[in-house]
């Protein structure tokens, strides 16, 4: 091959260009998948994306190229792998973060692994995630069924809540947040007294479920679904006029807007961040206002950005080639590297990749009580980072030894 002049010096340039300079050359691609047109559209969706946006846009340049992408996964599953596999066999991505969905996530997990990519969740509430489904590739974020279960649950079932009936979303979401609830109502020597499985996504109308819920005579209907369902639910159960405590397991502030603070008044529910919290929060959230002036942030949108932002962190200090190379390499110094952002102050990720941080339990504001737009919680109690999530020795997860 006969080489020109100009080839020459650039090869003689690059030759002699210091290696970390090369390797930060290297482009950084991250892949929000997300729910950006169903239930979780506005607890997750178009501002979790533009969370990550703002963590690439203020982490700026360090000598690498940062390109996010996003995707709606429909909630489906199948269809989350399938954008997945894509997006790490064809579209180059390095990391895949969000997925407001357990069984998307559960399966996106999967293909994480078999790629060997990043996997940083935030929106998927399982805590199979970091249990029997926990993998080398894998960071779950921001809260999930464990924590829920033991600050609401737990908090209901001590307050006089020992008889519960379960309302609760036909998947994997669903399913493992009633049977984490399940256990904090038994341990406090309350009674689960029925449930019923509604199908997910597309139930709009939960009158017959509701009425099942209070014909068992439960002290508690708990309403293990989240978005649009648990507004729904929350809705209905007022038009039919039913009195039993409703025990919202995943409510997010977007549900509590939506409904209003005549109908959530008094309502327990459990976050991991919320924007008017402390000082950070709120300064996160100013920061993340003109993407979305009306709106303000929920803790899954708050944990993409926290998670991306730590991503990108650790990616500068391996180099980004570096961390391109091994996904499973780069979760390591992940879990290695304590993380601090201004929406989950200091924590750190623990061997099974459970990102740890405190969880709090808020109650709902009268509507005297809220002084400006979006002032809906007052803060109950907090649970620290160590107690919040379930101790590692009880989660089996394959790889981590006894």
């Amino acid at each position: 091959m006969k080489l020109s002049r100009r080839t020459l010096l650039g090869t003689a340039a690059a030759a002699t260009m210091p290696a970390t300079a090369r390797a930060q050359s290297a482009t950084i691609k991250i892949g929000v998948l997300t729910d950006l047109s169903g239930p979780y559209q506005d607890l997750a969706g178009p501002l979790a994306v533009s969370a990550a946006q703002m963590a690439v846009d203020e982490f700026a340049s360090k000598g690498f190229k940062v390109e996010v992408v996003s995707a709606d996964h429909q909630n489906k599953p199948d269809v989350g792998a399938s954008i997945a596999r894509q997006w790490c066999d064809q579209g180059g991505v390095d990391l895949i973060t969000e997925v407001a969905n357990s069984g998307v996530s559960l399966a996106v997990a999967g293909v994480a692994k078999e790629k060997n990519k990043a996997y940083l969740p935030c929106g998927p509430a399982t805590s199979d995630l970091t249990g029997t489904a926990c993998t080398v590739n894998t960071v779950h974020w921001v809260y999930d069924t464990y924590m829920l279960a033991r600050s609401t649950g737990g908090a209901m079932a001590k307050a006089g809540g020992d008889t519960w009936f379960f309302i609760t979303a036909d998947y994997a979401f669903g399913h493992a947040l009633t049977r984490d609830t399940t256990g904090f109502v038994e341990a406090a020597g309350g009674k689960v007294l029925g449930g019923v499985k509604t199908p997910f996504p597309g139930t709009t109308d939960f009158s017959s479920f509701l009425l099942q819920a209070q014909a068992s005579g439960a002290k508690v209907i708990g309403l293990a679904n989240a978005g649009s369902d648990t507004v729904n639910c929350i809705k209905q159960a007022k038009e039919f006029g039913i009195k039993q405590k409703l025990g919202g397991l995943l409510v997010f502030l977007t549900d509590v807007h939506a409904l209003g603070l005549d109908l959530c008044q008094g309502l327990l529910l459990t976050e991991s961040f919320y924007w008017d919290l402390n000082a950070g929060t709120r300064a996160f959230s100013e920061r993340l206002k003109p993407r979305a002036p009306s709106k303000r942030p929920t803790m899954v949108q708050a944990g993409t950005y926290s998670a991306v932002l730590h991503y990108l962190k650790v990616a500068n200090a391996m180099g980004a080639a570096e961390a391109k190379k091994d996904g499973a390499a780069t979760v390591a110094r992940l879990k290695a590297t304590p993380t601090e952002d201004d929406c989950f102050g200091k924590g750190i990720i623990r061997a099974d990749g459970r990102k740890l941080h405190p969880s709090y339990l808020f109650e709902v504001k009268k509507p005297s009580e809220s002084s400006y737009a979006w002032d809906y919680y007052k803060l109950v109690a907090t649970t620290p980072a160590e107690e919040a999530f379930r101790p590692l020795a009880l989660g089996n997860c394959p790889f981590i030894k006894a």
